[in-house]
């Protein structure tokens, strides 16, 4: 490649920019612009520069001998101290919930300070998570942050509607064998795994982009079809239309939210449906500790307490690496709940007659019009704990194991980047929980629901989440219920097993 002038480093590696990678000012910051200059007129694409940038802060010892960075490695082992620059002011957010936990909008505000962050939006289910709330959702420039699409990558409701009466529902054999079909059918726990594996296109696809996935497909072929442990549920139940729903599958692969489908036209009336709440498992999991654990790394100048919220350029090697693993994990998370509804259905001998799915922990490149004059541009916009929820966009939203759950309509509302809670959301830790609820109070009220639990960890109770009818409520401006769920027959991981949610 041959050389470029040093005016390139000033045109295309900004002082600015090398300051937002973690330089700090003074000296380091002006040896910074000399080693771009050089680096540039020798040749080096501007990414191999920033790498070099973000090799030089990690360890500059060992850029010590490098021609073009010695001078600058040499500076930062001196003074190894990198600094944070936020942004001038923090990127506005709207608050959709009523008496959030503070540490939650804690949260949001210190995501909202990040120099690579547009906009950001808190659901009325919102919770502490690592990093970003979980309902929080938060539009960035080119950057994607692990922690803010979540450990378990493509978390996923599916809803399909059966060709059998609701009324399966009200006997004891059939509710025997609805539970036959999903006790055999799918497996719950952490590792859980099917000893002859399930067969899906998905395991056809290119796992080799990461070496993460790579590493783990063996993994991933064996848990496919699998439901894992925590808050993770198969449900059968009641589904009511009060109107006739009109919505075919979209002509759009995406429909502008990608993980979102549907083929959903009924008439008014009460079907028998099967709900599923899952994603990729434990090759999900692997995916976010490595590249969480990358993003770290990369930015040694985020103080503690934004630790989580480490990004990775997503023009960087390790950025389009971690984007081309989530997007897998989100067709296998899709692949995963067909696996486990084709195989319960068939089970029944029955015909599917309407679906919808969608993720709710993801990030998607979407166009949004923030309001700030700039215009339509495109931003990641990361989902953790949030449902897509743009114009005309269905998707499911649950409750409990003894509260309904809603099969909606977005609104496409701007100012919360089209989106929507993911559920009611917890109002206690697993700990709390445990220590609160007791097994007799709790299966007591469940049969005075006429709900019939095959198993759950008492971590999972319903006292643990809101009022999903309060959540529901608050976020009235970004959804449109269109049909109503009521669990009857839940199967969650059996008591004593680690949540991994």
């Amino acid at each position: 490649m041959s050389g470029r002038p040093a005016e390139y480093a000033s045109d295309e590696v900004k002082a600015r920019e090398l300051a937002n990678l973690g330089i700090p000012d003074g000296e380091p910051l002006r040896l910074a612009v000399k080693s771009c200059a050089r680096a540039a007129q020798a040749g080096l694409s501007k990414q191999a520069i920033r790498d070099a940038i973000h090799g030089v802060i990690a360890n500059p010892d060992g850029y010590r001998n490098d021609p073009l960075f010695d001078r600058l490695a040499a500076e930062l082992s001196a003074k190894p101290a990198v600094r944070f620059v936020e942004r001038e002011s923090p990127a506005r957010f709207r608050n959709w919930g009523i008496g959030l936990e503070p540490e939650s909008i804690a949260q949001m505000e210190r995501a909202c300070r990040l120099p690579v962050t547009a906009a950001g939006a808190l659901m009325p289910d919102a919770h502490v998570g690592y990093g970003l709330p979980i309902g929080g959702v938060l539009a960035t420039e080119n950057a994607i942050i692990p922690y803010a699409v979540g450990v378990d990558i493509a978390c996923r409701m599916r809803l399909t509607v059966l060709d059998l009466p609701a009324s399966t529902l009200e006997t004891d054999h059939g509710r025997e064998r609805l539970e036959r079909a999903i006790e055999t059918e799918t497996r719950f726990g952490i590792g859980a795994s099917f000893k002859k594996p399930r067969e899906h296109a998905v395991l056809d696809a290119e796992w080799s982009d990461s070496p993460i996935t790579s590493r783990n497909k063996d993994k991933a072929r064996n848990q496919l079809g699998t439901s894992g442990s925590g808050n993770h549920f198969v449900e059968f139940g009641t589904l009511t239309l009060a109107e006739p729903v009109a919505a075919p599958a979209p002509t759009s692969s995406d429909h502008g939210s990608g993980g979102s489908g549907w083929n959903f036209s009924l008439p008014a009336g009460t079907y028998l449906a099967l709900l599923s709440h899952s994603g990729s498992r434990g090759t999900g999991a692997a995916v976010c500790d490595h590249y969480s654990k990358r993003a770290i790394a990369r930015h040694p100048e985020l103080p503690k307490d934004l630790m989580h919220l480490a990004w990775l350029d997503l023009t960087s090697h390790e950025g389009q690496e971690y984007w081309a693993a989530m997007n897998l994990m989100g067709r296998y998370a899709a692949a995963n709940h067909e696996c486990i509804h084709r195989h319960i259905v068939a089970n029944l001998g029955a015909q599917p007659i309407a679906y919808v799915e969608n993720h709710h922990n993801f990030a998607w490149e979407e166009t949004h019009d923030l309001g700030d004059g700039a215009g339509p541009r495109r931003f990641i916009v990361h989902r953790k704990g949030a449902t897509p929820a743009g114009e005309g966009v269905l998707g499911v939203i649950p409750g409990s194991m003894a509260a309904p759950g809603f099969v909606v309509r977005g609104r496409g509302s701007a100012e919360s980047l089209r989106s929507a809670s993911h559920g009611a959301g917890r109002v206690m830790s697993r700990n709390k929980a445990r220590e609160t609820f007791a097994w007799g109070n709790v299966k007591r009220d469940l049969k005075a629901a006429n709900i019939h639990l095959i198993s759950a960890g008492i971590d999972e109770s319903p006292g643990v989440y809101k009022d999903i009818h309060l959540v529901m409520a608050q976020q009235h401006d970004l959804v449109e219920p269109v049909a109503r769920f009521d669990p009857r027959l839940v199967k969650m991981a059996p008591e004593g097993e680690r949540a991994e949610d």
